[in-house]
């Protein structure tokens, strides 16, 4: 990508448009340039993944110039700023930051992410970012750190190709800014143990309910991964693509069906 004086930037997250971390990123890309453009869900749409709404029609609000909330999914809300609401494609989609880490097989559930794939998917380098939290103890998110660190990175990330159908998926760790111990290029890690716990309730009728949250448990991940550079207090950053084909595999399976 080539960097320009004043590159379009497009804005958008999974927790809403009125997240902290939305404001924190369009902080992040007011360093960068003066055109810059918010499309982000209404609500939150945690664990949305890359869906795309097709059942129900899409409902377009103009908060101010330049910025927009839509009733969908980030997925929705990328498709729709390209297609509908942007005067011209964007030289870049920042998407987050996002309330909490996307990390190992959390890259799946994303809709952070989804929003960078969709990005992605147009052929507009794109990057996620999240802050991790949770990780050391606290319940605070230090969004100060993820707004410290952001912009350098991501400006040496504008600077290079990543290559076709590859997006960028940073996770800060869960300490203060002035105790980041750097930057890692990781691999997409795999936990060791079940993070995903299941709440189960009772309502005021004696029904039964359940709540999905992820535990905060500290596992023993692999050097290298994302998950290792957080608990080591580095910025993971992962580069993703969108081919998911096992490539090793397709040999073994051709031998099988042929």
């Amino acid at each position: 990508m080539t960097v320009q004086s004043k590159p379009r930037i497009l804005v958008t997250n999974d927790d809403g448009i009125h997240a902290p971390g939305l404001e924190v990123l369009e902080r992040v890309a007011a360093t960068l340039s003066d055109d810059i453009w918010v499309v982000a869900p209404e609500s939150e749409q945690s664990g949305a993944s890359h869906s795309l709404t097709l059942s129900d029609p899409l409902r377009l609000r103009q908060i101010e110039e330049r910025r927009f909330a839509i009733k969908g999914t980030p997925t929705d809300c990328v498709v729709m700023a390209l297609r509908k609401v942007l005067p011209e494609l964007p030289d870049l989609v920042l998407s987050g930051v996002n309330r909490g880490q996307n990390l190992c097989e959390d890259v799946t559930y994303s809709g952070t992410i989804a929003a960078a794939m969709e990005g992605t998917v147009f052929g507009i380098p794109s990057i996620a970012l999240s802050q991790s939290y949770g990780l050391e103890g606290s319940r605070k998110l230090k969004w100060h750190t993820a707004e410290q660190h952001a912009p350098a990175l991501i400006q040496k990330l504008m600077g290079n190709n990543w290559g076709e159908g590859v997006l960028i998926n940073i996770n800060f760790p869960d300490c203060e800014p002035g105790d980041v111990d750097g930057t890692e290029i990781t691999v997409q890690g795999r936990r060791d143990q079940n993070m995903l716990v299941i709440d189960e309730r009772i309502d005021a009728r004696g029904r039964d309910y359940y709540w999905f949250g992820f535990g905060s448990h500290r596992s023993s991940p692999a050097q290298g991964t994302d998950l290792r550079a957080v608990y080591d207090r580095r910025i993971s950053v992962t580069p993703l693509h969108l081919d998911l084909t096992q490539y090793d595999a397709m040999a073994r399976l051709r031998e099988l069906i042929d």
